[in-house]
């Protein structure tokens, strides 16, 4: 495993060259990356700075009129691609990352960064995608995504049916996740612009996401390690004016493909609104609601989600999260990995019954402050209610708080450093380093390479 880790940062090394003799690029003042040929947007301004956040809109995504082409990295210039009229793009990232503990066997309940005191490779991403023109409204355009990652994170957004016998059956650490698979076609006169997705796509609602770029810190709150990471199906958002937008969908349910024996029919029912000034954002609605059964050994969750999100002013800005989530005749611990205990996750096999409906609610704020056009803090408080223990294993309320920090050398090169302390509070209860402590003490840091 360290050959693998050595090899990336390796591989990390000759990114940073390509980047030196490839991108003329030399301003500090700002990290924004731009297109060459940026068409006119029909959107709101952008609430937030132009950098160093993961986006300087509020979430929900796709934004119809907004450009959504990436930028020109290196392995784009690379591949003399650069500005290329078709609009296809090919690009990735390298993330590893490094954590100091207190548990000494594993993190777990903390998500992604598992293995204690130990430098890790979380993702090494590819994507292949083609953006739709929906800022022009005069004729139809298609799009596509692919995004296939390597490394630790795909333990935590494998789908029953693309390649999860890995995790399910296996029980690795490492592993090969097609995390996007999806194409796109953009309907520019279904109300001011609709884009349909068909294929499998991250769960629109949360704050954070899977891919580590789309993060504002390194490490993932509680209440996001336990909801739905993806689904496969069809999801289509509609614009009705620059406020507003709404997404509906189907699809197979939280994690699975509609051609595992698992899979049930979930609609999809999200709203988003911006005011006019754009302090104020709201995105939510029903993310997956079905018959909600715990079906062939696999959660079939359901979520009624919403997220509020105010700027103070040009240094602060918050987003707050809330979920409630159900199911009924499902098992402790959630979707079970039958595959050989390893220290970072011994507690494989089906868990306990549990009769009737399982609930579990969580809260999240990200309260971010920006330093300069390279730097801010992230202060997160985290509080999540297992009711039944179906979600985690125990019966409990937990918390966790962080403060994070990121800093860009460039616009393809940063780091996240962050301190954290992680509780459950039911007594009795010890959920961290295998069941042997009520709380955590955690120093974490990743880098991002994208090239």
């Amino acid at each position: 495993m360290k050959k693998q880790v050595f090899l990336m940062l390796a591989l990390a090394g000759i990114t940073v060259q390509l980047h030196a003799q490839t991108d003329p690029e030399k301003k500090t003042s700002s990290i924004k990356d731009t297109v060459a040929t940026t068409p006119v947007s029909r959107a709101l301004p952008s609430p937030l700075p132009s950098g160093p956040f993961p986006s300087a809109d509020w979430p929900g995504s796709p934004i119809i009129g907004e450009p959504a082409d990436a930028p020109d990295y290196a392995l784009q210039k690379v591949l003399g691609m650069a500005n290329n009229k078709s609009r296809l793009k090919i690009y990735g990232w390298i993330a590893p990352g490094v954590n100091f503990s207190t548990s000494k066997n594993s993190n777990i309940p903390m998500s992604y960064a598992i293995v204690p005191n130990k430098l890790e490779l979380d993702q090494a991403v590819l994507r292949i995608e083609r953006q739709p023109n929906t800022v022009q409204t005069d004729h139809l355009d298609w799009g596509f995504r692919l995004s296939t990652f390597y490394g630790m994170d795909y333990r935590y957004t494998t789908s029953k049916g693309w390649f999860s016998n890995q995790l399910l059956k296996n029980n690795n650490l490492y592993g090969v996740d097609p995390v996007e698979a999806y194409a796109m076609l953009y309907f520019p006169k279904v109300g001011e612009g609709m884009v349909v997705k068909v294929g499998r796509f991250i769960s629109p609602p949360d704050i954070e996401a899977q891919l580590a770029p789309d993060n504002y810190i390194y490490t993932h709150s509680l209440m996001f390690t336990v909801d739905p990471f993806t689904f496969t199906g069809v999801n289509a958002t509609i614009r009705l004016n620059p406020q507003w937008q709404l997404e509906l969908g189907v699809h197979a349910g939280n994690d699975m493909a509609p051609w595992t024996n698992s899979a049930q029919l979930n609609g999809q029912a999200m709203i988003r609104w911006v005011s006019k000034s754009t302090n104020d954002s709201f995105w939510g609605g029903i993310n997956s609601l079905g018959n909600g059964q715990f079906k062939n050994e696999h959660d079939n969750l359901q979520m009624v989600v919403g997220t509020w999100s105010h700027r103070f002013n040009k240094t602060f800005h918050m987003e707050t999260e809330a979920y409630y989530m159900w199911q009924y005749n499902a098992y402790a611990g959630g979707t079970p990995i039958i595959g050989p205990p390893k220290s970072y996750y011994p507690g494989v096999g089906l868990g306990t019954f549990i009769p009737g409906a399982s609930k579990t609610l969580g809260i999240v704020n990200y309260f971010q402050i920006l330093v300069s056009p390279k730097d801010y803090f992230t202060v997160r408080n985290d509080y999540l209610r297992d009711y039944q223990g179906q979600r985690l294993g125990y019966i409990t309320p937990y918390t966790s708080h962080t403060i994070g920090f990121v800093h860009y050398f460039t616009n393809w090169l940063y780091i996240r450093p962050e301190v954290r302390y992680d509780r459950a509070y039911a007594d009795g209860v010890t959920p961290y380093d295998n069941g042997t402590r009520n709380h955590q003490f955690s120093g974490s840091m990743d880098l991002i390479l994208r090239f």
